[in-house]
Order: structure tokens, then C-alpha cells, then sequence
């Protein structure tokens, strides 16, 4: 599907500081003062129309959470959905999500979310992959020690190519679901892709992977 240009986007993102934090490379590793707390952070990268963030922060008001969507035609909707809300413990970030090392120090972000990434398909692609072994260092350097990434997808290949990535970084395999919507997954925030590709009577493929700690113990 084309993306629809809105020439406008970038003028609405800018009038919306309170919720689309302009100059994130300033709060690297004091995310806390831009929510006025100490809540656990997680982001989601690749977060598109912001459906699941939106969710998430209205689910979890004791969590802060973080929109990360390149593209301003796309996060204007996610702006949408925070302002109907009102919502404090989540903003967005207008920014390449590869340059997360630029706004997060380590131990910033406890969790991060991964749904329904372009899955790349061609092996030249590979490197591309947000399951790819340069984006789970990515993610450990932003992480708290210990931190998890949930990661969801309706492509059987990129998950068969996920969970063998994630088992040659060392991550630790906490939940997976082959089928997640006939599982007893509790409390599930969809995705529009999801709900979309659900509706069609597509498998949804979900797990859940957690970062060794220092100590190499799991839970």
C-alpha cells in the first residue's frame, strides 16, 4: 500500500511538543524529567499509527512509553490518538529508529516492542531485519540489564529467522506463540496490521525474549 503524503504533518508534530518531544538527543538518560517520573520505559520502534502504544499506556498508566515512527504522515495519527486520550505517560518520537543509541543511554528503556516489522525477505536484505544481530546490540545498549524485547509478526519466516537470531545473541527465551489469538495470552493490544491480517484468519506468531543479566541468571 502506498503511504499517503500529508504535507501538513510536520507543521502538526511540531505543534504538539507536550507529546512529540523535539531534540531527543537532549534527554538522553533523563527521560524521567520529560514524565515527571520514575515509571519503567518502554518504546516500540516502528510504532505507525500508534494503535498498540495508545493501548498500552491507557492499560499500564504506571508505565511510560515511547512511539518511535519515521515517517511524519504515519506518526500524525499516533498524535491523533494521544490527543483524543489525553494520555501523559506516552510521546513519540519523529525519528529513525536505528539511531536509538543517539536518545537512549544504557539502562533508559526496560522494554521494547517489535510489531510487525517489513520483513525483508530477500537474504541480501538481511541486515535490515530489526531481528537482525547489529539491532539486538542496538537494543542492548539502550536496555536496563536484564531487559526484554516482545516481538510480533504474521511472517512465519521472519519468526523462524527471529528465534534463531535471538538463540545465536544469547537472549533467553521467555513465551512464544505460534498462534497467538487462539492462545491464553492475557490482555493482547493489537496492532492495526493486526487486527487487519487477524481478521483474514492469519496466524499472529509472538514471543517474548529477555537479555541475560551480569550474572548470567534467568528468571
Amino acid at each position: 500500500m502506498r503511504l499517503r503524503h500529508k504535507p501538513w504533518a510536520a507543521d502538526k508534530l511540531m505543534q504538539y511538543p507536550q507529546y512529540v518531544i523535539q531534540n531527543p538527543e537532549q534527554h538522553k538518560g533523563q527521560w524521567s524529567k520529560v514524565f515527571g517520573n520514575d515509571h519503567p520505559l518502554h518504546i516500540e520502534v516502528g510504532t505507525g499509527k500508534g494503535q498498540f502504544i495508545v493501548g498500552m499506556a491507557k492499560a499500564n498508566p504506571e508505565i511510560n512509553y515511547i512511539g518511535i515512527e519515521l515517517q511524519n504522515s504515519v506518526i500524525v495519527s499516533a498524535l491523533d490518538r494521544i490527543i483524543e486520550e489525553e494520555l501523559p505517560n506516552v510521546k513519540l518520537l519523529n525519528v529513525d529508529g536505528e539511531k536509538l543509541r543517539e536518545f537512549f543511554e544504557k539502562g533508559d528503556v526496560s522494554r521494547v516492542y517489535l510489531n510487525f516489522s517489513d520483513p525483508w525477505p530477500k537474504n541480501r536484505h538481511e541486515k535490515r531485519r530489526l531481528t537482525y544481530k547489529t539491532f539486538l546490540k542496538l537494543y542492548e545498549d539502550v536496555l536496563v540489564d536484564g531487559g526484554e524485547i516482545h516481538f510480533k509478526t504474521d511472517n512465519q519466516g521472519l519468526f523462524e529467522y527471529s528465534l534463531t537470531s535471538f538463540s545465536e545473541y544469547g537472549l533467553l527465551l521467555k513465551y512464544v506463540s505460534l498462534d497467538l489469538h487462539n492462545s491464553d495470552y492475557p490482555d493482547n493490544i493489537m496492532t492495526e496490521y493486526e487486527e487487519k491480517f487477524s481478521a483474514r484468519g492469519q496466524r499472529i506468531y509472538r514471543c517474548e525474549v529477555k537479555y541475560p543479566t551480569n550474572n548470567r541468571e534467568a528468571e
